[in-house]
């Protein structure tokens, strides 16, 4: 496996993972990917919403799992674009039913392996 294909299955896998803490609402899990200065923006309403890593990731240990509230997975990765040696994006959709969210995820290269940098997402509220 040359360098490119092994990047792509270790973006991939490091995605797996952070789809896997999102619906097991497992915090420490998403830490794993996220850089510790990494944080998520929105747009709602026209207005840029800004939340750092760590707050969202108090958010996640106070709601119900998706897991638990046996909801059914809607997750999917659409694309992943590995830029440069350092540098890589994720395409993918996910769901807290009734919130359907597509993310785009920053990936960037550390000592460590690939981490998320920046989460940039949209909602749509379904049903």
């Amino acid at each position: 496996m040359n360098q490119i294909d092994s990047d792509i299955a270790t973006i991939a896998a490091a995605t797996q993972t952070y789809l896997d803490g999102l619906y097991e609402g497992d915090a420490d899990k998403l830490a794993e990917v996220f850089l510790p200065t990494s944080a998520l923006t929105q747009s709602l309403d026209g207005e840029v919403v800004i939340t750092p890593r760590d707050t969202w990731l108090a958010a996640v240990r106070q709601r119900p799992a998706p897991k638990a509230s046996g909801l059914g997975r809607h997750d999917q990765i659409l694309t992943i674009d590995r830029i440069s040696a350092n540098l890589a994006h994720v395409k993918l959709t996910c769901a807290i039913p009734p919130r359907f969210f597509t993310d785009i995820l920053s990936f960037v290269k550390v000592q460590d392996g690939w981490k998320i940098a920046q989460k940039v997402f949209t909602t749509d509220v379904r049903g």
